[in-house]
């Protein structure tokens, strides 16, 4: 008997595939809680599974055996993208130079750097809300959409989007969502006529951010070895960063796709996960309540006078509430895997290297086996230092797994 027919069988979601207009989170958290901790999308082509416990998951995030899948959505953006992190394979040469170079860019000494530029745009949002109105009402995820794209932005490539001081949003940022919308849609199999006029907007839409991002390049360089040092920026990183083990740079094509890259998969991951938490602080006034207590003791009385990297360091009971809103709401709720050989997947399951291995992360978030019985609810202890201490590695995923963790 074959490994196929020993195996059991994967069960087919027999209900209708999702559309560019479903809500895809409550779809597959229906389908998980009808067909279990894994089952087939429909669809043609290659498998499509959805994994949606520890068991399975955990198993996947071996990179010994798995490797991240390119496809769907995030395949649709590779004519954008091109071999930036988000979208190139893991044996791609310049995925290994990139992540190479980028690493350091997200040490303590860099984000200390960073520091001045988020603090300028945060104290931007806060005034803004301080002018308004007793009564008026806040567009949470949109102010966190224009402070999360500004401080990428700024802190990415020293532009200013300036996205507090007008009503509408910059030429770019419509391009970027469009292009966004439309990897969505490619990735639904579009006819064919309606294909080719999205790709001829998308070919406007990757102008107008191409164009801003190589003016952005050109500038910096042509600023000279004075203009690389005076930034402390992702940009001037790719500029002047080598990859130790071949002693090669980015070329200037691919830094395109590393600030776009970060743009487009930085703004909108960050901006939801800022909005989920102030959902669940207001729906939660003892938590809010005890983060209130930690700001004032760590900042003291003094408002005027800005917070230290130290200080944000030491908050760390806000940090728990950020990690357990991204528990709950994981705004990349989902990443890919394949295996590198035909395998047999939590003993039972069949699996071959064409298979696409989709790990559910908002269901992963709430198995019971590891976050017990309140899986469900949103409490902050779950990240305890005693709780995180002994909970297993892979249970937590909200940025992906493995190398690629920091671009799935």
């Amino acid at each position: 008997m074959s490994t196929q027919q020993a195996a059991t069988a994967i069960p087919q979601a027999m209900d209708a595939p999702a559309s560019p207009d479903t809500n895809i989170f409550e779809h597959l958290t229906a389908l998980t809680r009808r067909y279990g901790q894994i089952f087939q999308l429909p669809g043609a082509g290659p498998r499509t599974l959805v994994l949606a416990s520890f068991a399975l998951v955990d198993e996947v995030c071996d990179d010994r055996r798995f490797d991240k899948s390119v496809g769907g959505g995030l395949g649709a953006m590779r004519d954008l993208l091109g071999d930036g992190l988000f979208t190139a394979d893991t044996a791609n040469p310049n995925w290994r130079k990139a992540h190479a170079i980028l690493m350091p860019t997200f040490s303590t000494r860099a984000m200390k750097d960073y520091m001045p530029q988020m603090l300028d745009l945060a104290e931007q949002l806060m005034l803004k809300w301080q002018r308004l109105n007793a009564g008026e009402q806040i567009d949470v995820p949109d102010d966190m959409t224009r402070l999360t794209l500004d401080t990428i932005g700024l802190c990415g490539f020293g532009y200013r989007f300036n996205s507090f001081y007008r009503t509408d949003q910059h030429p770019f940022v419509y391009a970027m969502v469009d292009s966004l919308e439309r990897g969505q849609r490619r990735a639904y199999h579009m006819a064919a006529a309606d294909r080719a006029a999205d790709e001829a907007r998308g070919q406007q839409d990757a102008e107008v951010m191409n164009t801003l991002v190589d003016t952005v390049i050109q500038e910096r360089r042509a600023g000279g070895p004075d203009a690389l040092a005076a930034h402390h920026d992702l940009l001037s990183y790719m500029l002047t960063g080598t990859d130790r083990q071949t002693g090669e740079h980015l070329d200037d094509t691919n830094i395109r796709y590393q600030i776009l890259t970060f743009m487009i998969a930085g703004h909108e991951t960050t901006s939801g996960a800022l909005s989920f938490v102030l959902y669940e602080l207001l729906k939660h006034p003892d938590v809010l309540a005890r983060a209130y207590e930690e700001v004032d003791r760590v900042l003291g009385a003094d408002l005027s006078a800005a917070p230290t990297y130290e200080q944000v360091r030491e908050l760390a009971y806000v940090s728990q509430i950020l990690k357990e809103a991204l528990r709950l709401w994981p705004t990349a709720p989902a990443f890919s895997r394949a295996p590198y050989q035909e395998t047999t997947l939590g003993g039972h399951y069949a699996i071959s290297p064409h298979d696409r291995l989709m790990a559910f992360t908002p269901m992963l978030h709430r198995d019971p086996a590891v976050w017990g019985e309140d899986a469900e609810a949103f409490n902050p202890d779950h990240f305890s230092p005693e709780a995180e201490a002994t909970r297993p590695a892979n249970a937590y995923k909200p940025f992906g797994s493995g190398e690629r963790s920091a671009s799935s």
